[in-house]
């Protein structure tokens, strides 16, 4: 890999807004877990054509209410200019100065007439550019193994770089567990004349079925040694994590290692499985 990036390696969280009030006191006891370790950031997520907007703002409130830095994602398709305008406004007004820039999906069953005034997420990125400059550190979505509606790598990398010249800061990954996959489409896009760092999303491994029935909608390949072994481990959940944990510390050292510029994990809500991973990368040293 030629990574030459020269910025200090950051370290962030992402999170999902709660859909109950039980969900929701849990996840305030998660995000004290995960911020006595002070990562750079916590992200928060964005249903389906704007589905959790509300949930998604609240969050976002609360998470700034404890003075924890937040990046929003904001999805373009169901959404117009005015309500992404009033989004953005409200994100300022929190003291918000980073945006998850991406594409998003409709919610299922609405067919493709009402993906709105945005199509692609370097619309959405080039639109926060115009009405905000530089308020906002924008960070946009990247995809080592390429993103499953993309006809081929090539497409999908011209697609990332579109992004990029409209004005994205820098870009997360979907999760891999195949670390030459990450450190191949970073030099690809070196390649192509993109600079900015690109973080490598992590993804623990604690339920086999839950990650699989993910990874075949986002196209991320379980490598089929990983497959097999956790497919044999069944209902021995305690080994089936203390597997998944040795393969994702693995993957993180290999990354850190090679020179990615930081890692952004997808916590699920859940503390532990990251926590362990934080604490075995020595991160908080």
């Amino acid at each position: 890999m030629n990574a030459t990036d020269q910025h200090r390696p950051t370290f962030s969280f992402e999170l999902f807004p709660p859909k109950t009030p039980e969900g929701s006191a849990k996840l305030k006891t998660v995000i004290a877990e995960l911020a006595a370790v002070a990562p750079e950031f916590f992200s928060v997520t964005y249903g389906a054509g704007g589905s959790t907007r509300e949930g998604t703002f609240e969050t976002v409130a609360w998470l700034r209410g404890q003075g924890l830095d937040t990046a929003p994602h904001l999805a373009c398709i169901g959404s117009n200019p005015d309500e992404v305008r009033a989004l953005l406004a409200g994100y300022r007004a929190q003291g918000i100065h980073r945006i998850v820039a991406l594409r998003g999906d409709l919610p299922s069953g609405t067919g493709t007439g009402s993906a709105g005034a945005f199509r692609y997420a370097n619309e959405l990125v080039a639109f926060i550019r115009a009405e905000h400059a530089a308020d906002f550190h924008i960070e946009v979505a990247a995809y080592p193994e390429y993103h499953p509606q993309a006809p081929n790598p090539a497409r999908d990398l011209e697609h990332f770089k579109r992004k990029v010249q409209a004005g994205a800061d820098s870009a997360i990954t979907q999760y891999f567990y195949n670390a030459d996959a990450y450190f191949g489409f970073v030099d690809a896009a070196r390649a192509q004349g993109v600079e900015v760092p690109i973080v490598p999303g992590i993804m623990p491994i604690t339920n086999y079925t839950q990650l699989a029935r993910f990874s075949d909608a986002c196209g991320a390949e379980i490598p089929r040694w990983a497959r097999r072994r956790l497919e044999g481990y069944g209902d021995d959940l305690e080994s089936l994590r203390a597997f998944g944990h040795e393969v994702v510390l693995r993957l993180c050292r290999n990354l850190l290692d090679g020179g990615a510029p930081g890692l952004h994990f997808y916590t699920m809500n859940q503390s532990g499985p990251t926590l362990r991973l934080w604490a075995d990368l020595g991160l908080s040293a």
